[in-house]
């Protein structure tokens, strides 16, 4: 899954490396480094790029943990940027077994679930970039009648 995000073309003109997934997808690390082709006008990481790279991954990790009976979506996403930054960057997701259960038990009885999420994007000196905030929609499928 890994080499298909990195050929997938959004991610390979952007310069976005998917570097790891874990099996269990309760971890995924990403980066970006900065080229001639996605840096802004001031010779900064280009914006877009920076969200592009936080922007699935919440939801799939989510899709993969969750029973297969939840409706998983994107609510909505937002970026605070909080540097100017020439170096590569990075941005590690994790979801905890708790946060699994709890939205599953949240969302067993067919109500809608909105949970957030926040990824840092940091430099390679550790140092934030950006702040990326994901809001995932959970929902049980309803079931089709007979």
């Amino acid at each position: 899954m890994r080499w298909l995000f990195n050929l997938w073309p959004p991610y390979l003109c952007a310069g976005i490396r998917v570097l790891h997934i874990a099996d269990d997808w309760r971890h995924v690390r990403v980066s970006l480094t900065r080229r001639w082709y996605n840096r802004n006008y001031i010779g900064t990481h280009y914006g877009g790029s920076l969200f592009s790279m936080a922007d699935p991954f919440y939801m799939l990790m989510l899709i993969h943990n969750l029973p297969p009976d939840r409706r998983v979506v994107d609510q909505a996403g937002s970026i605070d940027f909080l540097a100017l930054d020439r170096k590569r960057v990075t941005a590690d997701f994790h979801i905890t077994a708790e946060q699994i259960k709890e939205i599953t038990q949240a969302s067993e009885n067919g109500k809608k679930v909105l949970r957030d999420f926040t990824v840092d994007i940091v430099n390679t000196d550790g140092q934030p970039v950006a702040r990326v905030n994901k809001t995932i929609y959970v929902r049980k499928k309803r079931q089709k009648p007979e």
